[in-house]
């Protein structure tokens, strides 16, 4: 079922590793043109705007952009007891992980009389996205608003899609986990509207500083199309998993987790990279297993013959020369000394060390945040997490005789740059 790659002995590029697996294109800048109307409507219209283009989209136009207060505690107590269990420790799991992250401020004495001290501010104002298209995931709320929260914003709005089923609002499940985090502030929004909301700002939703949260490619184009008028923590594309493996894998589990990454989206990319061609026939057998009895086996059908793909190297190094060409959002590691293989890959938005670790630990308990890079991304930028929500700040202080000492070498570089207001704002101090 896999299509097989043989990068044996083959590969010699970075680049060329990129260009041959399989990866779902994600037209952003064709989408900017769908959403940049969106978005100007809202600036200029606001609520009405948003409305119409929920009405449009969703089929659905509620009485109010904004749920109203009580009707997330009421989706609470009607919610699963053994789904508020999970949620609930999965809050408790993804607080101690973010926790972890708070970073004190750091003062450093570089010279007698000068101190530069680093400080963390949090954004005032966040805008948090949690899409509801096929399925509802309520723990992406949780990855959404804990390291929000954690960081120390004071301000948090969630937007997620409205359904025509449940009245105009979001998903009961949706609602229910941002009542469960203290969350009152939630609009029935999705798509470029919500982000243009967000950004500019409507009668019923102040404008926020930062928008998170993954979304479909309009939400992607909307930030690309915003970003600057509004922070923004990333484009996601479509998801993605790579499994690096040798001949010690469980074939069961690398099949079972290729599905599990593959039902999300029929653009998912599911890869395998291994030593062991022995390996990729019995995954092959147990996909024609599995894949049968799965829930969404169309879904997974589709993604795993548009984005699916057995890669096969000579060794371990050069599976880790290929999986960091990659870049996955998801890569496990099911190999011998999973560890210490997984210690040597730079680029993954989160790694999974051994086959007790799949990926859907990290999607709901592991505590780790499943917001996470896409699309090759992971070489230049992480996940989800308390920094997203902070700003780092410079304080510097100097008392006379630190800027004494510092003037002869500032008065070299601002004549050096032509700057010499520069020199005399310091020489106007020491006179």
């Amino acid at each position: 079922m896999l299509r097989r790659l043989d990068l044996r002995a083959t590969v010699s590029s970075a680049r060329r590793v990129r260009e041959l697996l399989p990866r779902a294109a994600l037209d952003v800048a064709h989408a900017l043109d769908v959403v940049r109307p969106i978005c100007d409507d809202v600036r200029d219209r606001g609520d009405a705007a948003v409305l119409d283009a929920t009405e449009r989209f969703d089929g659905v136009r509620p009485d109010a952009i904004r749920v109203p207060d009580g009707v997330a505690a009421e989706a609470l107590a009607a919610l699963d007891p053994a789904v508020r269990a999970a949620l609930e420790e999965a809050i408790r799991r993804a607080r101690l992980v973010h926790q972890g992250q708070v970073r004190p401020p750091v003062t450093v004495d570089v010279a007698p009389g000068t101190r530069v001290t680093e400080t963390w501010v949090p954004v005032g104002r966040v805008g948090l996205y949690v899409p509801g298209g096929r399925v509802a995931y309520p723990s992406s709320v949780v990855m959404n608003v804990v390291p929000a929260q954690v960081a120390g914003v004071e301000s948090l709005a969630v937007a997620s899609p409205p359904h025509r089923e449940f009245g105009g609002r979001p998903h009961p499940v949706i609602l229910a986990a941002c009542a469960l985090l203290g969350v009152a502030e939630i609009y029935a929004v999705g798509g470029a509207q919500a982000v243009a909301m967000f950004a500019y700002g409507t009668d019923s939703c102040p404008a926020v500083d930062l928008v998170t949260g993954p979304g479909n490619v309009y939400v992607a184009a909307a930030k690309r199309l915003l970003m600057g008028v509004v922070g923004i923590d990333a484009e996601a594309g479509p998801t993605e998993i790579a499994i690096l493996a040798d001949h010690t894998a469980d074939p069961a589990y690398v099949a079972a987790d290729l599905i599990a990454q593959a039902e999300h989206d029929p653009l998912a990319a599911c890869l395998l990279v291994t030593t062991s061609p022995e390996l990729v026939d019995a995954v092959d057998v147990e996909l024609d297993k599995q894949v049968p009895a799965t829930r969404h086996r169309a879904r997974v059908e589709e993604a795993l013959a548009g984005q699916g793909a057995a890669a096969i190297v000579d060794d371990i190094a050069a599976g880790v020369f290929v999986v960091d060409a990659w870049g996955a959002e998801h890569l496990e590691v099911q190999t011998v000394d999973a560890a210490a293989v997984a210690a040597r890959v730079r680029n993954a938005g989160a790694i999974f060390v051994g086959e007790f670790a799949p990926v859907p630990l990290g999607d709901y308990l592991a505590g780790s945040n499943h917001v996470l890079p896409t699309g090759g991304t992971a070489r230049h930028t992480g996940g989800l997490s308390v920094a997203s929500f902070q700003r780092g700040i410079h304080l510097i202080a100097a008392d006379r005789a630190g800027l004494s000492a510092a003037a002869p070498a500032i008065a070299a570089l601002g004549g050096a740059e032509d700057l010499l207001g520069h020199v005399d704002a310091v020489r106007a101090r020491l006179r």
